[in-house]
């Protein structure tokens, strides 16, 4: 009978649809591991700018409030007083960051959540 198929060819089109599903449950992975790569990425930038915005770009505004309040201070005081705020911006600009960072989940969620389906599926169908 030319309808009928043969229980070798039933396997072998079970088989490539296994593989199939293998390929697109991997290639999704990837696509998640990028994208969380590249936001933990991101997030160490922004750790980055700002210790550098933290130690650069407050340095020359630092040494005028050190030096302003000189007038009215001793100098080892005026300058106690500038290091605890600077301490006080970097800790908040630290905290940021680490909150960016636990934001991010190294586990492919999707992936796995599709492999459970498929394998779901795949038990309904051999029954």
């Amino acid at each position: 009978m030319q309808g009928e198929r043969s229980v070798a060819e039933v396997l072998q089109d079970v088989l490539r649809n296994l593989q199939e599903i293998v390929r697109g449950e991997v290639r999704l992975a990837k696509a998640e591991i990028r994208h969380e790569a590249t936001q933990a990425s991101s997030s160490g930038l922004w750790l980055a700018a700002g210790a550098v915005g933290a130690v650069s770009a407050w340095m020359f505004f630092l040494w005028a409030v050190v030096y302003g309040l000189a007038t009215v201070m001793e100098m080892w005081a005026a300058t106690l007083v500038v290091a605890v705020g600077l301490a006080l911006i970097a800790a908040g600009l630290l905290v940021v960051g680490r909150a960016r960072f636990r934001q991010i989940r190294p586990v492919p969620e999707r992936t796995i959540e599709s492999l459970k389906e498929n394998f779901e599926w795949i038990k309904q169908s051999t029954k």
